[in-house]
């Protein structure tokens, strides 16, 4: 048998553990966003604003990119994470949350210099502390953790200021729902009472609202949009409901079940939208080229079947799996599989 030379292995083990190191480096966070400001991507006035001013949505979607951006990558590392081996998984782990406390030192999103700003921030915290809470049970960065913490709860606690006073319309829509996400996300970091019970009651108010046909008045005031956000909204009421539920604080049932009422309008509707357009006369956006249905929009099915066991639901996940939307915390088929 042909014996290698010493140096030849050397060199071969040194070239696979540059491999490893380089699958497992951890970078420094991007520049921490501190100021975030603008306005509504819709034209018009009061609660309907239906019209999308496609400059304006321009402009939003450049603010934004750097903190979604962020928000994408950590949810893929978190995806990475939780598929790697028990020590890889705890440097991946150390790595978000380094990254997440870079921002948490720097005040990242603690200046909201617009009303549109701080009605729409509830989505980022809510991605943000899912992953945080996902990627504790891993890392052993407990000052990390800590900072983490106490940036979320300052966050949150303007949040929940702001929405104490937030406009008529909004407070029982999709953007009320996210920040309820984010308060029941952030108080299983935090294990924040308070934070808790204002969670409960903003995902409550916004499931409550629905009609009798499970629609959500909110959001069919939105024209061709309203299928669409209703869509949306569904994402944090049902990763709420869950988060909460494995809490000890069920919603499930509220409001003679207002959660399986709103997503079987919703599940109902995706094939050619003609309830929704029953509603608002018009055709829905996802008919008429405007939109195209993509799976991360239907991300909430993998909480909502944990909680329901809902068939429909399930067979819709099975033809689309696996589902991922970062604002959710990433692949929620790896995040909530039992």
């Amino acid at each position: 048998m042909m014996r290698l030379p010493l140096p030849f292995l050397a060199l071969s083990f040194l070239a696979a553990a540059n491999v490893v190191q380089a699958q497992d480096s951890c970078p420094a966070a991007p520049a921490p966003v501190v100021s975030l400001a603008f306005e509504s991507r819709y034209a018009g006035s009061g609660d309907a604003r239906a019209t999308l001013n496609e400059e304006v949505e321009a402009e939003t979607e450049a603010a934004l990119k750097p903190l979604d951006d962020f928000i994408r990558d950590l949810a893929t590392d978190l995806d990475q994470m939780m598929e790697a081996k028990p020590e890889a998984r705890k440097r991946r782990a150390n790595c978000i949350i380094g990254q997440m406390a870079e921002w948490a030192r720097a005040g990242a999103l603690s200046d909201m210099g617009s009303e549109t700003t701080r009605l729409t921030i509830g989505s980022r915290l809510a991605g943000f502390a899912i992953i945080a809470g996902k990627a504790m049970f891993y890392s052993t960065d407990y000052t990390g953790l800590e900072d983490i913490r106490a940036w979320l709860s300052r966050r949150m606690e303007a949040q929940m200021r702001f929405w104490e006073d937030a406009p008529p319309g909004a407070a029982s829509g999709n953007l009320r729902a996210w920040a309820g996400l984010a308060a029941a996300s952030t108080a299983a970091l935090t294990q924040d009472v308070v934070m808790q019970s204002w969670a409960v009651w903003s995902t409550a108010y916004v499931l409550c609202s629905a009609n009798e046909d499970g629609s959500l008045p909110q959001e069919m005031t939105r024209g061709k949009y309203a299928l669409h956000y209703q869509l949306y909204a569904m994402a944090p009421l049902a990763t709420a409901v869950l988060v909460l539920e494995r809490q000890g604080v069920s919603l499930k049932d509220r409001c003679d079940n207002a959660l399986d009422r709103a997503a079987a309008f919703t599940l109902s509707d995706l094939a050619n939208g003609s309830k929704t357009e029953a509603i608002t006369g018009q055709v829905q956006s996802f008919f008429d080229g405007t939109h195209t249905l993509d799976d991360f929009q239907l991300a909430w099915l993998e909480p909502y079947i944990l909680l329901s066991g809902n068939r429909e639901a399930r067979e819709m996940a099975n033809e689309r799996r696996p589902l991922s939307f970062s604002k959710l915390g990433g692949n929620q088929t790896l995040l909530w599989k039992p």
